[in-house]
Parts: C-alpha cells; structure tokens; sequence
C-alpha cells in the first residue's frame, strides 16, 4: 500500500548508492530483460506473470477452514484476550485509570459536602462505574472486536494483526491497543468529514477496482514535484502534519469500500507512478512520507493486496536492490515493477 509504496521512497532519500552498488542494480535490470526475451512468445509467463505470483500469495483464506492448525490456534489465543481485555476494560487502561480517579474525587467531595447523608451513594457509585466502564459495542473500521459477539469479521480483522507479526499473539495484540489508542488521540471518528482542501487531490486518489474486487488507490509521485504544491504541502510543519490528515483520510475512505467478509474484499490495490516523482534531495517530503509510513504500517496491517510502480526511474531500481535483502517475503511478493515499455500490459494484466 502507499505504506510500502512511500516506505521505500522514503529509505531513499536516506541512502547514497556507492558505484559498485549501482552496477548491481543495473545487473538486476538486464536480468528483468533477459527474462522478458527469454518469456516473449509466452505471455501469461512473461513479466505480468509477477501479479499472477503475488496474487495467489496475497489471498490468503480469511475461512476458519483453510487455517493451518498454528494460525487457528494464535487466532483463538487472540479473540481469548481481546474478549478479556474488553470486558475486563484494560484496552484502555490510562484513560479509564484517569477516569476512576475523576469519579473518585468526585466522590469524596459529595462526602465532605453531604457529610455522609446520602445513604449508600458510595455503592450506587461503585456499581455505576462497573457498568459505563465496559464498552462491549468497541469496534475498529465498523468491525466489533468483542469475540463474543459471533462476526465473521472480527477474525478476518484480528487475523490482519496477526499476520502482520507473524502470528504472534502477545505481538499482536500490542499493535492492536496502540492502534486503537492511536485512532482516539488522532480523532479518526470525524476524519472523514473533514474538508482537508483539494490541492493534493492529484497526486493521490481513489478510483475504480481491479478484476478481483480490490479497491484501486493511485499514487502519482509526480505531482509533488510542482513546487507551488511542494511549498503548499511541506512548508511548514502545520502543513505536513496536515498532509499526513489528509492522507490518513484517504486511507479510511479506501477502507470504507472493503466488506471484510470471510470471502469478501478486504485490502486495497496500490498503483504507484513515479514518472517525474522528487528525487532523494526533497528533504521536506523525506520528512513528511516517513512519518505517514510509520502511520500506516502500524496502524493499516494487511491492507494492500499488490504494489504495482509504474515508471519507474533508474535510481529506484538501485535502491530498490539494496533494501530487498531487508525486506519480508511476504512484503516484496506483493511488489510488481513495470518499466515504460510493460505498463499497458502489466496493468491489463
């Protein structure tokens, strides 16, 4: 997703590709040609064929069924904890510690004013805060995260925590808190209702689905090399943060168009053009693209089916070289590089 898409992008602002390192990039290059010629007269195993790869990986079955027996197993450990957790209101836990300590104090000073008058208000109190401080309707993207409940789209929500580390449940369930610590601080409710402007409406949108379902957002790099939109986006502090506003906006709107059924759709397709995209020396949009980066990796797991760059420049393909040994399997399968010459194609495809 633009997460991957801008995470690369980002690293590269932060790296200088020594000679020999750029003659490995080239090497990697001819070998695509190679292939490609090799492939010429077979098309459904020519380059495209990489999103026939990527595509199987990606699919992974959301249906109990199709689980191996570890992945049901850390899924069951997962919904045991989270049901806990919500019930027990420690999701939570500084605000509703804050909260107790607001109605404690309140408490005592309707003793020191009533002089204990008030005949069992300290029980009825007590009762009260057991009750409002359980909130069994928690949910995250309209998916309720109460186990109980019996929503095939919990599991598949909770299983894109887990696959985002690895199946490890205590892992997992962390990043799931702080993600929905991170949506109440950053006010996610009304995000969608916000009027953000229009200026980078260009360079990033939705439209459209691919053959499978999967919501298209497309990412035109190029855009943010105008230097009247550069100056309107990463002046300023207050416009990068509001930048990343708005780029959080569009990710919610892209998700509202996912069903999250056990069959259904539930991550987006990412369309990357980097014709024209700023090079390594925009310090400003470095800045800026690694903090959404941070924002949608730990916030969004499992949200991009397929990244697909198209035009891509010769100084992505060396840095591109250089982070591939750090990445996961699971991140490049989900890569799909198109020079010029196979754009029409790979896309088609």
């Amino acid at each position: 997703m633009t997460v991957e898409v801008q995470c690369e992008a980002t690293q590269v602002a932060e790296v200088v590709v020594p000679q020999e390192e750029l003659v490995a990039a080239n090497k990697v290059i001819e070998e695509v040609e190679v292939n490609e010629k090799v492939k010429e007269d077979e098309e459904e195993e020519s380059k495209p064929n990489t999103i026939e790869k990527s595509s199987s990986y990606r699919e992974e079955s959301n249906f109990l069924s199709d689980l191996k027996e570890n992945e049901k197993k850390a899924l069951n450990e997962l919904k045991s904890i989270v049901e806990e957790a919500i019930l027990g209101n420690t999701l939570f836990k500084k605000e509703e510690t804050k909260k107790s300590q607001e109605e404690e104090g309140k408490n005592e000073e309707n003793r020191d004013t009533d002089g204990g008058n008030i005949e069992g208000k300290e029980e009825v109190n007590e009762g009260d805060l057991d009750v409002v401080e359980v909130d069994k309707e928690i949910s995250i993207w309209g998916v309720p995260l109460l186990p109980s409940k019996g929503d095939e789209k919990t599991n598949v929500v909770l299983l894109k925590f887990l696959r985002a580390r690895d199946y490890k449940v205590n892992e997992s369930f962390e990043m799931l808190k702080k993600t929905l610590q991170w949506r109440k601080d950053f006010n996610i409710q009304s995000i969608l209702e916000e009027d953000l402007g229009s200026d980078l409406a260009p360079a990033a949108y939705m439209s459209g689905v691919d053959n499978q379902g999967h919501p298209i957002c497309y990412n035109i790099f190029g855009v943010l090399d105008d230097e009247e939109i550069y100056n309107k986006t990463f002046g300023t502090e207050e416009k990068r943060n509001q930048f990343l506003r708005w780029r959080v906006q569009l990710m919610e709107k892209g998700i509202q168009q996912l069903d999250f059924k056990a069959g259904g759709v539930s991550s987006l397709l990412q369309i990357n053009d980097l014709k024209n995209s700023p090079g390594p020396s925009k310090k400003e949009v470095r800045v800026a693209t690694k903090q959404a980066v941070d924002l949608l990796q730990d916030n969004y797991p499992e949200f991009v089916a397929k990244n697909i760059f198209i035009n891509v420049p010769f100084w992505y393909y060396a840095v591109h070289s250089l982070l591939s040994p750090f990445l996961t399997q699971r991140t490049k399968s989900k890569f799909v590089f198109a020079r010029p010459a196979k754009v029409t194609e790979t896309l088609l495809k």
